[in-house]
């Protein structure tokens, strides 16, 4: 990440530092981004949004090691909700929310994501409505002029997408960070959904709803971490006293600006919300020191927490009930030693007096992790050929890019989706010519003419050449599923590995804590 200009805001606080990205702006081709539409169930290309969610659905489920969502069930269905949560992993946070929430989403975002290279393409089709920043405007990206009618325009596409019903995704922070606590909010989103229940209110719909969300990752940037999408209490959007110009207004669709003192009063009770589905600790070691805590809690009282999610509410329950100040010290030295190692609380054993050397989930079942390693290393050639590009293209923009940790998993997301749909034709185009090439060799390895396997007619070859071509893309995919499975079962040994070493160093500090916090 590079150093920082030294640009203030309004309320004198530091501008986000602008990746080469987002300091390349295009506004007249920001003037042209598709606008959504409302009338179906997708504001944007049908075609294109539904391709565009199953493969982000596969290339979802390959990124973490367990995923659980809670809370969706309350989501109302009759109208539109504003989805808004904290923002610490980049594209990952607004995906996780697109997957697991009932609705399709209009769409807003950087300005910068409707322009790239090839990730434009699927945003216009998404109809994602481009928003520039003040740290764009203040550092000459545009005019304050062209920014406010942009913006304007694309606050308004939101809200009267929210109002038709859909679901919008905005992050009140304005900026993906690394910080474990909410920094200062700012209030489009606030704006947007009031507009929206203006609008709703103009067309006799149903006034939309503010969802508050906590988005919890074990170790963000890290692949096949664990992973929860907490959706909290749906928070109702006053619509009484909005005056009748603002209903007019955007009625007639132009943009106007809600009343400040209602932006503020909302604004103020999302941030009390969020603030409790955030760590809400000044540092990540803090949190992870919560979550020692409360380990070392469950172990002396016979018990293990489980799941993340479960892990998730212990530590809440230690930030909200703290024990001295002299356990959370020993907890902090604990946790980064645990760190260091790739380690975590869950290594914590049952008397809470050292390290379980097979931690329950690990290579408890011998049987499992030999499974999955021996699936690995039977599909690691297939691995190899189709996958090692994306593998290593991700691994590269994710380790060299200048957004920050933050963005690292967006590009190996993003690495492992576009790559697969652009690699695994080729591949398996590739794999089918060379078959035909080597036809005779293969004869004599399997016994018959692959190509005639259906017939000898042409349309026969054909079709046993199309479906040789579909098998192979289906392999791909089993293959990538079995790295990741492989990828779980090596970092279970080498946890095992890492507990043995430290075993030694971590009890006596284990103790020191068991014994002041009783």
């Amino acid at each position: 990440m590079e150093e920082g200009d030294g640009l203030t805001d309004a309320k004198g606080e530091l501008l986000p530092v602008l990746s080469t990205s987002a300091k390349k702006m295009d506004y007249d081709k920001l003037l042209k981004t598709p606008m959504p539409t409302f009338e179906g169930a997708t504001p944007g290309s049908p075609f294109w949004t539904n391709i565009g969610y199953f493969c982000l659905y596969r290339t979802f489920n390959n990124i973490f090691r367990t995923f659980e969502v809670t809370g969706n069930e309350s989501i109302p269905t009759d109208r539109g909700s504003l989805c808004a949560a904290w923002h610490t992993n980049g594209l990952l946070d607004p995906i996780s929310i697109f997957l697991t929430h009932p609705k399709r989403f209009v769409m807003g975002g950087r300005h910068d994501l409707v322009t790239r290279p090839l990730l434009g393409f699927w945003t216009r089709k998404f109809a994602v409505q481009p928003v520039v920043r003040k740290a764009e405007l203040l550092r000459g990206g545009c005019s304050e002029e062209d920014a406010t009618y942009l913006n304007g325009r694309s606050l308004l596409k939101l809200a009267t997408g929210i109002s038709h019903g859909f679901g919008c995704a905005l992050f009140p922070e304005g900026t993906s960070h690394s910080e474990s606590h909410l920094i200062r909010l700012r209030t489009g989103p606030m704006r947007t959904v009031l507009a929206a229940a203006a609008h709703a209110k103009a067309t006799g719909n149903k006034t939309p709803v503010v969802l508050p969300i906590g988005l919890h990752f074990r170790v963000r940037h890290l692949y096949r971490t664990d992973a929860w999408v907490e959706f909290g209490e749906p928070i109702e959007v006053p619509d009484d006293d909005l005056p009748e110009e603002l209903v007019t207004a955007v009625g007639n669709g132009d943009w106007s600006e809600p009343p400040a003192d209602t932006v503020i009063k909302l604004r103020d009770l999302l941030e009390e919300k969020l603030n409790y589905l955030t760590p809400n600790k000044e540092t990540f070691d803090d949190y992870r020191a919560d979550q020692i805590v409360a380990h070392v809690k469950a172990r002396k009282d016979g018990k293990r927490i489980p799941t993340w999610r479960e892990e998730v509410l212990a530590a809440r329950a230690v930030r909200d009930n703290p024990p001295s100040s002299e356990a959370l010290e020993i907890a902090k030295k604990i946790s980064r030693t645990l760190y260091d190692s790739k380690l975590d609380g869950r290594s914590i054993n049952s008397k809470a007096d050292g390290l379980d050397f097979i931690r329950e989930g690990d290579i408890k079942n011998p049987i499992i992790s030999n499974i999955k390693l021996a699936l690995f290393l039977l599909l690691l050639p297939v691995t190899i050929y189709s996958m090692s590009l994306q593998i290593l293209l991700g691994r590269k923009l994710g380790d060299t890019t200048d957004e920050g940790l933050d963005a690292r998993t967006s590009y190996q997301f993003l690495a492992g989706m576009f790559g697969s749909l652009i690699m695994w034709p080729i591949g398996a185009t590739i794999f089918v010519i060379i078959s035909l090439v080597y036809e005779p060799e293969l004869e004599s390895v399997i016994g018959i003419m692959w190509l005639d396997y259906l017939g000898t007619q042409l349309w026969q070859q054909i079709l046993t050449g199309i479906l040789v071509w579909l098998s192979s893309i289906i392999l791909f995919w089993v293959s990538a599923n079995t790295f990741s499975l492989g990828a779980d079962a090596i970092n279970d040994i080498k946890s095992f590995f890492n507990r043995r070493k430290l075993n030694s160093t971590i009890s006596q500090d284990l103790l020191k804590l068991v014994k002041v916090l009783k």
